[in-house]
């Protein structure tokens, strides 16, 4: 299994590179290769071309790398901790409250006659969605310093979620037109939507959340073999579940925040990247979850521009016959 680990990582990263310029070529106008690539190192283009590379989808194949990354990296972390082949990035209920915070600035601000104005409006969007990210932090660490079975946490996540969506519907029930077709419109994910101004702030969030992640590392090697094997090993327990939460949080709460929620991929990308690598080890499953997940979305936003269809779309019909193949897999070993 070791001898095909380096092999992989290059096909994997020659994967990202050809699919992020190919992402490039693909949109309601096709643009050749050669002209993507003189746009990109400033040669002679039109300048219709060059806006269009630049301006627009760099910026949205750089956000689909990183949201891919950041959301199978979060996944793969949530299915050690639970030790839960189907737990995803939101099993804790980060999802939820994005939503919640989206809905409560989109459905709830008009109902209050609070609307917002001109460029702000996306700004107060994500900034809702990472504010509701961070209040379930909050309330998922202050429930784990007392409640130390971790599948109790899984099920009050659930039960969270759940509440939190009752909510959100009275919202969208009470809500306008106008505000609805935005929170729905936010609901099916978009790539397309970040800002170089978001993405300036983005960027470092995932950055830090990805950190986080290597440097849990160890703690989830141990995990893998049970909390009491690791508890025996000396690892503290609380803390490195909380670095896991603060790590999972800003990295789907933040692309939550920015580009909506898109499933499926914090879901089925560990499992693609065990498959391929054969390999249990985080210090092979993390930057390989990275790569695969970078390629998947990838992959996705590029069948989303030909089929004119929402991204988020593409990731559940490429994402559900993944998690279906776990679970009768799962229930032919028990």
């Amino acid at each position: 299994m070791k001898s095909r680990t380096a092999p992989l990582f290059i096909v994997l990263s020659f994967a990202t590179a050809a699919l992020f310029l190919f992402d490039l070529t693909t949109g309601a106008v096709s643009i050749p290769p050669g002209d993507v690539w003189a746009a990109l190192t400033g040669g002679e283009v039109p300048e219709a071309t060059a806006k269009i590379v630049r301006s627009i989808r760099l910026l949205k194949a750089v956000v689909a790398v990183a949201a891919g990354a950041a959301l199978a990296v979060s996944g793969l972390q949530m299915q050690t901790l639970f030790r839960n082949p189907l737990a995803g990035p939101y099993v804790l209920g980060i999802n939820s409250g994005a939503s919640l915070g989206v809905a409560l600035f989109i459905l709830g601000a008009p109902l209050l006659g609070a609307a917002g104005h001109g460029a702000m409006t996306s700004l107060g969007i994500a900034g809702a969605a990472w504010a509701g990210s961070a209040a379930v932090l909050a309330v998922i660490a202050a429930v784990s310093r007392r409640i130390r079975d971790i599948m109790v946490m899984l099920i009050l996540g659930m039960m969270f979620s759940s509440g939190v969506g009752a909510v959100v519907q009275i919202l969208q029930y009470l809500s306008r037109e106008e505000a609805l077709k935005s929170f729905v419109i936010w609901t099916m994910g978009s790539l397309g939507d970040v800002t170089g101004g978001q993405l300036a702030l983005l960027l470092p969030a995932v950055g830090m959340g990805l950190a986080l992640a290597v440097a849990v590392i160890k703690p989830l090697n141990l995990l893998l073999l049970g909390e009491q094997y690791a508890r025996t090993m000396g690892l503290d327990i609380r803390r490195s579940r909380q670095l896991i939460f603060l790590s999972t949080t800003l990295l789907a709460g933040t692309v939550t925040a920015f580009c909506g929620p898109i499933g499926f991929v914090g879901l089925a990308v560990p499992h693609v990247a065990r498959m391929l690598f054969g390999n249990a080890d985080h210090r092979v499953l993390m930057p390989g979850a990275a790569l695969v997940g970078a390629c998947v979305l990838l992959g996705c936003d590029i069948v989303s521009k030909l089929l004119t269809l929402p991204v988020n779309t593409i990731t559940a019909l490429v994402g559900i016959p993944i998690v279906v193949w776990v679970v009768v897999r799962n229930q032919s070993i028990a």
